[in-house]
């Protein structure tokens, strides 16, 4: 029995091309998909002509369902998720800070996100969540909160 086996082995080798068969060439490395919870950005670093006139209550509301977790509810960057990100997220009562942002930054950090801009990488890109209008409104609430 253990004559049959080792044959059927040998054959089983042989028909394969056994030992010596050279391995198969490696393909193309495989492309990550990327996150299924980012949005898509904005293409390019384009900007509205006119960021002005946002309603900033309407942008308190977007504010309360997207960023207060990581920006916390008055802005002070202490939401329920900061303390596990670094770096911590933006202070937006901070006036000195927020005041040198222009509202072109602004749009572009809220459009495509943190890393796009060379911030913080774990800055949520919502560009393709938020029109240009909700944007805005953002924008203003922001500046409410920061008083600038």
């Amino acid at each position: 029995m253990r004559c049959v086996a080792s044959a059927i082995a040998a054959l089983l080798l042989a028909a394969c091309g056994g030992e010596d068969a050279a391995p198969p060439a490696p393909g193309p490395a495989p492309v990550p998909a990327p996150p299924p919870d980012v949005p898509p950005s904005p293409p390019g670093d384009v900007v509205p002509a006119d960021l002005g006139g946002g309603d900033a209550a309407r942008g308190a509301e977007v504010y309360g369902q997207l960023c207060w977790t990581c920006h916390g509810p008055e802005g002070r960057g202490d939401g329920p998720t900061a303390a596990t990100l670094s770096p911590k997220p933006a202070d937006h009562t901070d006036g000195a800070y927020m005041g040198s942002l222009s509202d072109e930054d602004l749009y572009l950090v809220i459009a495509k996100g943190g890393a796009a801009v060379g911030k913080s990488p774990l800055m949520t890109a919502w560009g393709g969540v938020l029109d240009d209008d909700a944007i805005r409104d953002l924008i203003a609430h922001i500046r409410r909160l920061s008083g600038t």
